[in-house]
């Protein structure tokens, strides 16, 4: 009951001294996991009492930002979307997957600037302004990409398109595993 009490005093502490502009991040986590959740799970189970629980795992990231909480949520994102997908016989529709991979992007690096800010801190608005256009610019240019991606895909099916294909994934992986054993060396 003692380490109960002890964790509600550092908390109501924590509150106490927080400033504006990490609680305002800390509020973009939370609302881009909220909204991100409620683009990907189908909306029968939304209106249900499962939609407590889903918020619950939105939410968490925006409290203890420095663990995997995001990282648990976007896959809880992605599985509410694939339910609605194949399981509920959802349409793929090009601004559901577009808005759901922007807020996730958005929830993520704002997650991360969140890691690395105490609550207490004074910060600029300039420096969360820049964070938050270098994001947005990743979005935009990925957004853009996907658009033209599907375009040539289109455009290109084909034995030789479905070739290529394998070779860029293969290539990523392969990539991803280089920088990951780099990683470990270093």
């Amino acid at each position: 009951m003692g380490a109960l009490l002890g964790r509600i005093d550092r908390a109501r502490v924590a509150l106490g001294r927080a400033t504006a502009v990490p609680f305002l991040i800390r509020c973009g986590i939370a609302l881009c996991g909220l909204i991100a959740m409620s683009v990907a799970w189908p909306p029968a189970l939304l209106a249900s009492e499962y939609f407590v629980l889903v918020a619950a795992v939105a939410i968490y990231p925006a409290v203890a930002p420095r663990g995997r909480g995001f990282t648990f949520a976007a896959v809880v994102a992605v599985a509410g979307w694939l339910l609605d997908t194949v399981g509920y016989g959802a349409r793929v529709e090009l601004w559901r997957v577009l808005a759901l991979a922007t807020l996730l992007y958005l929830g993520h690096t704002l997650t991360a600037l969140a890691a690395v800010l105490p609550y207490d801190a004074v910060v600029n608005l300039d420096v969360v302004g820049a964070w938050l256009a270098r994001a947005l610019a990743v979005v935009l240019v990925s957004a853009v990409l996907t658009v033209v991606a599907l375009e040539l895909s289109s455009a290109l099916s084909g034995g030789a398109f479905l070739l290529a294909t394998l070779a860029g994934l293969a290539g990523a992986v392969g990539a991803t595993m280089l920088i990951a054993r780099l990683l470990r060396r270093a």
